[in-house]
């Protein structure tokens, strides 16, 4: 007896570019109880006995013949091996149903004539037989049978077993239908069997056994499934249960009364290619996917859209979210962009929008409100001269999130501002908002019973105003509120002719938009670009407002140290 089994029954996936009919599967039964035990039993007790020898053996010989305790065979794929049932059903022509049933009658009378099977137990059924959808459930189902454990098939199963297969195929539509009958409110069992179909694409083959006494083999409900073996055109080759790749064997135990238990050995043999005809084989595919490679873009052409020479092509496509932490309900969103300097756009670019009005939903302790608003924007950007000190300055979306009662009255709930990012790909980013408050009650007042409430005349004076001159922007006395806050999901791209010109990339010096088109990480650069211009004007700045003496003190150390 053995002591481990193999437990893992479940399927393997493999792919392979070789052709599937190269296939070999190495397949060994042995069976491990009852009369193989008894018969090694009775030959050590006749090997013992040297006076009965000769008739002890044989009578033991007449018994036990060859195949009936174990048997090992190398299958190839979709090879038939005629059980013992077919070999006997297919003797008569009378049994032929099919033309498959006649080049049966063929090859059994073939094997006949020649040194006979090459089989005892282990047959298969391949893709074509007709027994392959007519095989009993605990044959074609037989999971548990090569498991320890015990489960009963689900009700989805056996309908399902219970269902012809066929293969993908384009099925005409009866004309004689009436369209007003598309749908059959009472179908019939026939009915459901000749439309619910499983649609099969894969080519399969099961490798069976027949694990009844050495009497019974030619009996069809003695036969179990050792190996499924499922592949389609496209080099997946599903094997069930996998390889026992050095593992302990399968155990399968028979059903009925006198259950019996046997040894399943599954083994890979595939002859191994050799390293020359691997590289070959590779070289080959790499020819091959150069091939199609230039045939698709033979397919495309050259005639892209592209942007004139000196412009960055700047497309963002975005979608407002949602907006939580306001105070009211029913809220709405107006937006609109605004172009810097060296940036402009289509004539017929829409550069503001407003969503629609939206409830808000309890999400935790927060009230969030779900607009999912798409919006796309489009824009060009032309560097007029070249400066070292010149950072482009990118577009900017002003939005402020309204409410609307049910008088149809609205309130400004806060303001907010977006700028476009510098790096292309996808971003999510959440805009905290503000609002201007008004102190007093009269204010509070107002805005709880007929709305409205103090808004900006210039909505850039979120960020800073366009109309701004000066070198400082105060907004001291200037009273806000904290607001909630609004998310966006932006997808960037960014297009210009410094990602096809190679020998443009390579300059030591380009303009600014080639820059940005040339490097992903501009973006992120110009960020530091301005942060560094803003300490350093700081710097100068508070280096201006330092006494003389000081600075020349400064100076006279610092040159002293670095000495």
């Amino acid at each position: 007896m053995a002591d481990n089994w193999n437990t893992d029954t479940g399927e393997a996936v493999y792919r392979s570019r070789d052709a599937v009919k190269n296939l070999k599967i190495r397949v060994r039964i042995e069976r491990v109880t009852s009369t193989a035990a008894l018969s090694q039993h009775l030959q050590q007790q006749v090997l013992s006995q040297q006076d009965r020898e000769d008739i002890e053996l044989e009578t033991l010989s007449s018994h036990v013949q060859p195949g009936d305790n174990e048997e090992e065979l190398v299958v190839g794929w979709q090879e038939k091996l005629f059980s013992q049932y077919e070999f006997e059903l297919f003797q008569n022509e009378k049994a032929c149903q099919s033309p498959l049933d006649r080049q049966y009658v063929t090859e059994i009378k073939a094997l006949n004539k020649s040194k006979g099977r090459r089989n005892r137990r282990i047959s298969t059924y391949t893709d074509h037989d007709r027994y392959t959808s007519c095989l009993p459930f605990h044959q074609l189902h037989s999971t548990d049978i090569l498991t320890t454990t015990k489960s009963s098939p689900t009700f989805l199963a056996e309908r399902m077993a219970s269902l012809r297969h066929r293969r993908q195929e384009r099925r005409t539509m009866d004309s004689s239908i009436p369209k007003s009958k598309i749908v059959n409110w009472e179908p019939t069992e026939e009915f459901l069997k000749n439309s619910h179909l499983v649609n099969n694409a894969m080519q399969t083959m099961h490798i069976m056994a027949n694990l009844g006494p050495p009497g019974g083999l030619d009996k069809q409900d003695n036969e179990y499934l050792l190996v499924t073996i499922k592949t389609d055109g496209n080099g997946i080759v599903t094997v069930k249960p996998d390889f026992n790749k050095g593992k302990e064997p399968y155990r399968i135990t028979t059903k009925g009364e006198k259950k019996e238990v046997w040894r399943l050995t599954v083994e890979n043999e595939c002859t191994a290619m050799q390293s020359e005809e691997k590289e070959r084989e590779q070289n080959m595919y790499k020819d091959l996917y150069l091939r199609h490679k230039d045939y698709l873009n033979s397919l495309v052409g050259q005639d892209f859209e592209m942007p004139p020479l000196g412009i960055l092509r700047y497309v963002m496509n975005g979608e407002i979210v949602s907006a939580k932490g306001f105070e009211y309900d029913n809220l709405y969103i107006h937006f609109f962009m605004e172009l810097p300097n060296n940036w402009s756009s289509l004539p017929f670019q829409s550069h503001s929008g407003v969503t629609q009005t939206c409830r808000t939903k309890t999400l935790g302790k927060e009230n969030v409100a779900f607009f999912s608003y798409p919006f796309s924007f489009e824009a060009f950007y032309m560097s007029e001269k070249e400066s070292e000190e010149s950072i482009p300055q990118w577009p900017v979306v002003y939005f402020k999130v309204l409410s609307l009662d049910s008088w149809q009255r609205y309130r400004t709930e806060g303001y907010g501002y977006l700028l476009f990012p510098a790096m292309t790909g996808k971003h999510t980013i959440t805009c905290h908002t503000w609002r201007p408050l008004q102190t007093g009650t009269v204010s509070a007042l107002r805005r709880f019973f007929i709305g409205g409430s103090p808004e900006l005349e210039d909505h850039s004076y979120v960020r800073i105003p366009g109309t701004f001159k000066g070198e400082r922007l105060s907004r001291f006395g200037f009273c806000t509120e904290t607001a909630g806050s609004v998310t966006f999901n932006l997808h960037c791209i960014q297009q210009s002719r410094a990602f096809v010109d190679v020998t443009m990339m390579k300059k030591r010096r380009q303009k600014v938009f080639d820059q940005l088109g040339g490097f992903n990480q501009q973006g992120a650069v110009c960020t530091i670009l301005e942060a560094f211009q803003r300490a350093r004007r700081k710097m100068q700045e508070a280096r201006e407002s330092l006494p003389r003496d000081l600075i020349n003190t400064t100076s006279q150390l610092h040159l002293e140290s670095s000495a």
